[in-house]
């Protein structure tokens, strides 16, 4: 059994400005099931912050934020490591998990939220209802293993039995090694887990553009941001959404997959009987390719993940 290792799926803004895509190494530790501070209400509701698709401010008004459903952002919660970065509410230090946790609430204002430390070991819980679990990290080892090579702890297994049994929809960022899902980086390893959720039902893996694309500004994918590659069983189920690093000071896949997550809420707060597999296909399915620069699905799967065109039917298959 290969030895593996965590790594958060940040890229540091200095790093991101010299073309790099190093992530921050989150630090072993006892489970923690961490108690975060939740996004900040307003009398008036939601604010739309210039990071967001003004899509989702659409979708508040609508009524549909993410009200009964529950989402488990797992993460590093514990370790030594902090990051500066602003969301909107002013410049602040927090962890990385902190920091995915605040967003992905953001998002989804009215979902029940909750988090467990990543190097917990543990199974994650289910709530009743639709469940959705956001992983802003990855598991690398050497390349050349097969997944069924891989001893999970009873935390991973559960994850990746959830997206091959369609009971969680998982929004897996992508990766910062700017290689193919699955593919191993410039140091000789690969993410497994990513690998290990590749072609299942309820597994997203998302990837990050430079900015919320329109039509008449077109998006590209971000230069550290993994891609698709030629797997059409990736590709199928891969989705990619705007970073604005340059608004926020945080970089990388990790601050892509939340907005999934958060997409994924708000979506079942309108479908409110949508399994977790016809949540996931509505947002792979409804994904534009009119708003990216060069559209390929062998790099951008899907497409960019649009809440407009997901929430827009009465009903969903």
């Amino acid at each position: 059994m290969t030895t593996m290792k965590r790594f958060t799926l940040s890229v540091s803004a200095a790093a991101f400005a010299c073309g790099l895509a190093s992530a921050a190494t989150a630090g072993d530790g006892v489970p923690v099931f961490g108690s975060v501070s939740a996004a900040p209400r307003f009398s008036t509701g939601p604010i739309l912050q210039p990071w967001m698709s003004p899509e989702l401010g659409d979708a508040w008004k609508q009524g549909f934020s993410g009200a009964g459903v529950t989402i488990t952002v797992v993460d590093d919660f514990r370790s030594g490591n902090f990051y500066y970065g602003n969301l909107g509410n002013g410049t602040q230090l927090r962890r990385h998990g902190e920091w995915t946790y605040l967003e992905t609430n953001m998002v989804a204002p009215s979902a029940t939220m909750k988090s467990q430390d990543f190097t917990s070991g543990q199974t994650v819980k289910l709530n009743r209802g639709l469940n959705v679990l956001n992983l802003s990290y990855g598991m690398y080892a050497a390349a050349g293993y097969s997944v069924g090579q891989i001893g999970w702890s009873a935390q991973e297994g559960s994850i990746i039995s959830y997206a091959k049994n369609g009971q969680a929809v998982i929004a897996k960022a992508a990766g910062n090694d700017a290689v193919a899902v699955g593919a191993a980086n410039a140091r000789g390893q690969v993410d497994y887990l990513n690998a290990s959720l590749v072609g299942t039902p309820t597994a997203i893996f998302v990837g990050a553009l430079d900015r919320n694309g329109t039509v008449d500004q077109k998006a590209v994918l971000a230069s550290y941001s993994n891609y698709a590659g030629t797997n059409t069983a990736v590709q199928k189920n891969f989705l990619t959404v705007g970073v604005r690093g340059d608004l926020t000071g945080l970089y990388g896949t990790s601050f892509a997959a939340p907005v999934v997550a958060g997409y994924a809420a708000v979506l079942g707060s309108k479908f409110t009987s949508a399994s977790p597999t016809q949540i996931t296909n509505q947002l792979l399915n409804t994904a534009r390719t009119d708003t990216i620069q060069g559209y390929n699905a062998a790099v951008h799967g899907r497409g960019e993940a649009s809440i407009a065109r997901a929430l827009a039917p009465r009903a969903i298959q």
